[in-house]
């Protein structure tokens, strides 16, 4: 289950953060999807507002957009008249069905424990030799940012390990700065990588 202070956070902030956020597309998306055949069949989890989904549908590509919170999936429904649905992490049952899954800054909120199950279930989402993404705020141990969200906080080492254990290649990794939405500038890791069967 997704974190009850997390979703509860999101779920009362939707307006405000989605108003905040700007309306470009992330800064890794493009370079993602030039990787992708045309048309191929995405899963993004954690759309928020849905400001990537828009992109990729923009670009030509099949999206299945979703989110963990009510709020976000109405946000992105009406923004971007996304067909967005509601899928919490735990709930991806879905067997070799997408090309890419897409997951910007949504991993974050996955507890340690539960992050090998999740990313397994990222894996057997995926087609073979099917690409995924992912971003996360690094640090040194799980714990909670300003606006009281859980976040899991890896470091490198840790994030790569796990993916590996999981079955994924890292193709590419990128170590940036960035802000989030509780304003505090922090060391960023961005993973682009393949399934391995």
């Amino acid at each position: 289950m997704g974190d009850p202070a997390t979703i509860a956070f999101y779920e009362a902030n939707a307006p405000r953060y989605t108003l905040s956020l700007s309306q470009a597309p992330s800064r890794h998306l493009d370079d993602f999807l030039d990787r992708l055949d045309p048309g191929a069949h995405i899963l993004e989890l954690g759309c928020g507002a849905g400001r990537d989904s828009a992109r990729m549908a923009e670009r030509g590509f099949s999206v299945d957009t979703t989110d963990g919170t009510p709020a976000m999936v109405a946000k992105a429904r009406e923004r971007f008249d996304l067909p967005a649905r509601l899928l919490q992490f735990h709930e991806l049952d879905a067997l070799a069905e997408f090309d890419a899954i897409w997951a910007h800054a949504c991993l974050i909120h996955v507890a340690r424990n539960d992050f090998p199950g999740v990313i397994g279930r990222i894996h057997r989402a995926l087609k073979p030799d099917g690409w995924h993404y992912a971003n996360f705020k690094l640090g040194d141990d799980e714990g909670r940012d300003p606006l009281g969200r859980l976040h899991n906080f890896p470091d490198e080492k840790w994030l790569e390990a796990s993916y590996s254990d999981a079955g994924f290649a890292i193709i590419e990794a990128e170590r940036y700065r960035g802000e989030g939405a509780d304003g505090v500038v922090r060391d960023w890791h961005a993973l682009t990588l393949r399934k391995q069967d």
